[in-house]
């Protein structure tokens, strides 16, 4: 079995999955803002499958884990958007090819006084980087430093409930975006 953090692998000769989901109270969509010592991004609620793991499963176990979101106060998720990740990302582990699957949720205002304020990602030295849960208009997502780049996107949604006719959004490669 070839192990995935082998150096001598090639850039994207193996795809990792990452379940995001876009939730929205009223007009406004939760995002976490991470502020790194050379940076601020955005990016919204989610993390990569786990091997074997149900695309809806995971997704709520992500929800669960970042927002404090029980899966019962939410109706079924709606893939709105797929964006293919070819992005060379610093570190002694070759670059995996990810693909961004996004899903559109929706909650009452009622729901959303109860979620989490800050996220917690744990890093691999045990410590834990802290992200802050931010509700943003959907219409001011699109100069935001968002990972993946869907803010444009975001923003040209004439409603948070408007029907996307297609699904696939650009890919992001080395050439239009630089990992941070």
């Amino acid at each position: 079995m070839t192990n995935p953090t082998d150096p001598s692998l090639a850039p994207f000769s193996r795809i990792k999955i990452r379940v995001g989901a876009l939730v929205f109270c009223e007009e406004r969509v939760a995002l976490i803002r991470r502020d790194r010592p050379d940076s601020v991004h955005y990016t919204p609620p989610g993390g990569n499958v786990e091997p074997g793991e149900d695309l809806e499963v995971a997704l709520r176990r992500e929800l669960e884990e970042e927002l404090a979101l029980d899966p019962a106060e939410v109706g079924s998720p709606e893939l709105l958007w797929v964006v293919d990740q070819r992005v060379t990302r610093p570190g002694r582990t070759p670059s995996p090819r990810k693909l961004h699957l996004l899903y559109r949720l929706h909650i009452a205002p009622a729901v959303q006084e109860g979620l989490a304020k800050e996220e917690y990602d744990l890093q691999a030295d045990g410590s834990y980087e802290v992200g802050v849960v931010e509700w943003v208009h959907h219409r001011d997502t699109a100069e935001l430093p968002l990972f993946p780049p869907i803010g444009p996107a975001l923003a040209a949604l004439p409603d948070p409930r408007a029907v996307v006719a297609d699904a696939s959004l650009g890919a992001v490669t080395d050439e239009d975006h630089t990992w941070v």
